[in-house]
């Protein structure tokens, strides 16, 4: 008995000794004024993650923190995120446990962060750096802005993309931030324009570049070397930064990297005043004499309830949002199509490119209800060209976009997802969103900054819950794999963020032209033996400059 418990003492002691022994994980730490953030080391990076960087007062202007006073702060998880638009369809679609499952385990990993709780309080921002990069580094600095249709979705994880710069030698520092978005950063109409508070999600935005040019450095990071990356609304919004104030950048970033977003053909923020009344009426605010302070006061329970109410990207509105940037006289002062013709385009180095079926998606839900050609002309005549009618758009829905699904979206696939008006939709809608868009944003600047165009085909037969979902092609958000992964897209990015060129100085991916409006050159992403190539901007050509000249008359 005595031996045995001194074998048991023995045993304790070595495992105090050990204990003790064992080091302590290390975490590591930045100084923001006299405040201390512990962040969190992971796989050849750190991370600061959940840092407030703004006030955000219900339906006011962001502002900047002052200081950060004396404290410890933990910054190893991700803030709560801002609140979200949670439409009945979009919330029966992503809490689908089999969707859930399916996206987790498929190439289109989602790399936002779904768990994070919302608040209003939720102008946060997150920050990775290769792992101990110091103060007087002095690394390039990407900048994310996600995307989600103005009114979904929240920050992304970065790691990824900075542990690929580091195995490429060209190491990076990645920001996230969050921006209000659906009516709580976007909310339009008469009263929202007399406060002087529209686009206040893009403000929020702008906010947090202010905040990098502040602090970056003791991250190691390089103010004078910031790069605007965003897709979908995360890249429209990255267009518009470079169009608010004149295109006077204020030094707050130097190039731009766009996937699937541009300057879009939105109008008056007085066009959004029928969601404004609505969103009003729902939260019996009606008889109030200041409309929009009653909003600033509801329960955000109450509010929250009626702005869910709203149409959702995913109902007969499609990708005419209920939420989105409009012409506010401030941060946009004309309709952005016209301040790209107007050349107030900042002249920095952009990189921007789209999927090819870039509508499917959105399509999906209003190709039940949209069943034939009378029934195609009325949807997009009311829905999308405020105030046009036939004689406006000519012979666009005979020649151009016709009743033939072999003519439609997704693209190259025959009559094989014809399905009532779906793939004329699908070709439209994706163009008049996204293609256009594009094309025109290069072909008014291409000669005034160095530019670069890409077409993304990749992913055009994934699974998901099971099934294959061809009939959506390379759908939007379908690059999104080729960056998170990583693929050659973080490759090209990362030496964008570097040299403001995304070609490789070793030379060791396919070389990617400049774009001109005599070569129209664009890097193509494909699926195959044969993953990269050159080809030429020249696809539908006369639609798109079509609909382009409608959305300059009538948009959104």
């Amino acid at each position: 008995m005595l031996i045995a418990v001194i074998l048991y003492a023995a045993v304790l002691f070595h495992a105090a000794i050990c204990a003790r022994s064992r080091p302590t994980p290390v975490r590591p730490t930045v100084r923001l004024d006299d405040a201390m953030f512990i962040g969190k080391r992971g796989n050849m990076t750190d991370a600061y993650l959940g840092i407030k960087f703004a006030e955000a007062p219900r339906f006011r202007l962001p502002t900047l923190v002052r200081q950060y006073p004396r404290a410890t702060h933990d910054a190893s998880d991700f803030g709560p995120s801002c609140p979200q638009h949670n439409s009945m369809a979009v919330r029966s679609i992503v809490n689908y446990p089999s969707v859930g499952r399916s996206v987790a385990s498929s190439p289109m990993k989602a790399p936002w962060q779904p768990g994070a709780r919302p608040s209003e309080d939720c102008l946060n921002l997150n920050v990775w750096v290769p792992t101990g990069t110091g103060s007087t580094s002095r690394l390039p600095v990407v900048v994310w802005i996600y995307g989600g249709y103005h009114d979904q979705f929240s920050s992304y994880d970065g790691s990824v993309i900075v542990r690929r710069s580091v195995q490429l030698g060209e190491p990076i520092v990645y920001v996230s931030m969050n921006y209000r978005v659906s009516a709580f950063g976007f909310l339009a109409g008469r009263e929202v324009n007399d406060a002087g508070v529209g686009n206040i999600g893009l403000e929020d935005q702008r906010i947090a570049l202010k905040w990098i040019q502040r602090y970056i450095t003791a991250f190691g990071g390089d103010p004078t070397r910031v790069t605007l990356w965003g897709e979908s609304a995360g890249a429209i919004s990255v267009s518009l930064h470079m169009l608010t104030n004149g295109g006077n950048t204020e030094g707050l970033f130097h190039r731009a990297f766009m996937q699937s977003g541009a300057p879009i053909p939105v109008g008056d923020i007085a066009y959004g005043q029928a969601e404004f009344d609505t969103l009003v009426a729902n939260t019996e605010c009606e008889l109030a004499a200041d409309k929009l302070e009653c909003l600033r006061l509801v329960p955000y329970s109450v509010l929250k309830a009626a702005v869910d109410k709203s149409p959702g990207v995913i109902s007969y509105q499609s990708l005419r949002l209920s939420y989105l940037p409009r012409v506010d006289g401030r941060f946009l002062v004309d309709a952005p199509q016209k301040l790209v013709l107007n050349v107030s385009v900042s002249k920095i180095p952009f990189v921007t490119g789209s999927c090819e079926d870039e509508g499917t998606l959105f399509s999906l839900f209003s190709s039940f209800i949209v069943w034939d050609d009378a029934h195609f002309r009325d949807y997009m005549l009311t829905n999308y060209m405020n105030g046009a009618n036939e004689s406006h758009v000519g012979d666009l829905f005979e020649t151009l976009y016709p009743d033939d699904p072999a003519q439609g979206s997704p693209f190259d696939t025959g009559s094989q997802y014809a399905f009532l008006q779906y793939e004329r939709l699908s070709a439209i809608q994706g163009d008049l969103v996204f293609q256009a868009p594009r094309r025109f944003f290069l072909e008014q600047t291409y000669d005034k900054q160095p530019t670069w165009s890409f077409l993304s085909k990749r992913n055009k037969n994934l699974s998901l819950v099971g099934y294959k979902v061809g009939f959506l092609g390379a759908a939007h958000g379908s690059d999104l794999s080729n960056v998170y992964g990583p693929g050659d897209m973080t490759d090209y990015l990362v030496h964008f963020v570097n040299h403001g060129d995304p070609n490789a100085p070793d030379g060791r991916l396919l070389g990617w032209p400049q774009y001109s409006v005599q070569s129209r050159h664009q890097m193509t992403f494909l699926d195959g033996d044969l993953p990269l190539a050159v080809t030429s901007d020249v696809y539908r050509a006369e639609a798109l400059k079509r609909l382009t000249e409608l959305s300059l008359r009538f948009p959104l």
